[in-house]
């Protein structure tokens, strides 16, 4: 078992933690350009035979 799962996290959780820890011990200039990229966004769509269901 990994680590990670463990420790009760999934994979996304633990890589968003890794991340936001990788960001964080840069140094300036790299430091805030890794800031400019920080926000994510999700899209979900929901299917139905095969089909994208518009909502």
């Amino acid at each position: 078992m990994t680590f990670w799962r463990a420790a009760g996290l999934n994979y996304i959780q633990y890589s968003a933690i890794a991340a936001r820890a990788v960001r964080q011990a840069l140094k300036e200039p790299m430091k805030s350009e890794a800031a400019k990229r920080e926000g994510s966004a999700i899209r979900i769509i929901k299917w139905k035979d095969g089909k994208a269901i518009k909502e």
